[in-house]
């Protein structure tokens, strides 16, 4: 599949019924909007979670290893709207996902540089993916976010203080946890870009505020 061969099924189906559902004026919208890093097939969101939602309901077998491959098959390309159809997917199946699947979304995240992009992976895929896990997985998985929050990858520091607010927002999260990663971030800002420290203090404050409607 991709760059060695063809795309699987699952891959062309998604593909063409993004391209069906684009739109010049849109695709130019978005480039304004999040910039060129991306290309732009100009496709809705709305239209993006519903062609996942029919790639889904016509294969519906789709096992652990295939919904991995699928999610790196439409990473692949740069196109804005593949990519976000490969996160609507580990979003949809995220019950199969495990702790070894953090290695391939932490190469996502580095790539995307995208908070269109980053925020649901670390919201809605690594958030969810972590709570499913048992007592053993959560051990490696957390190893894996403090490794992130010390990265000078700003993008992959929001990832994992992201990966914490569906938590905070039932009060369920961990705030000595929360407050930890905090900091390291804050006080580690010398090591990172401009752009990658404000994604990462973005981040910050966006957890901050969550956890203090449940902590005022």
């Amino acid at each position: 599949m991709g760059k060695n061969g063809p795309m699987s099924d699952a891959g062309e189906f998604i593909d063409r019924a993004l391209q069906r559902e684009s739109s010049w004026s849109r695709a130019e919208e978005a480039e304004a909007r999040y910039g060129g890093g991306h290309r732009y097939y100009g496709t809705s969101v709305g239209a993006v979670r519903g062609t996942v939602r029919d790639a889904l309901r016509r294969y519906p077998d789709l096992t652990h290893d295939d919904v991995t491959a699928l999610s790196s098959e439409l990473w692949e390309m740069p196109v804005f709207e593949r990519r976000l159809a490969g996160v609507v997917l580990l979003q949809s199946r995220v019950g199969l996902l495990t702790n070894t699947d953090l290695t391939r979304i932490e190469g996502f995240v580095r790539s995307a540089r995208l908070g269109a992009l980053v925020d649901p992976l670390g919201i809605d895929v690594v958030g969810p993916l972590i709570a499913g896990l048992d007592v053993v997985g959560r051990v490696r998985a957390d190893s894996v976010l403090d490794r992130w929050v010390r990265d000078p990858d700003g993008w992959l520091n929001r990832a994992a203080l992201l990966s914490q607010l569906r938590a905070l927002r039932t009060d369920a999260g961990d705030w000595s946890r929360v407050v930890r990663h905090a900091r390291l971030v804050l006080e580690s800002p010398a090591q990172r870009s401009q752009e990658d420290g404000e994604a990462a203090a973005g981040a910050v404050s966006l957890v901050l505020a969550e956890a203090a409607r449940q902590r005022p």
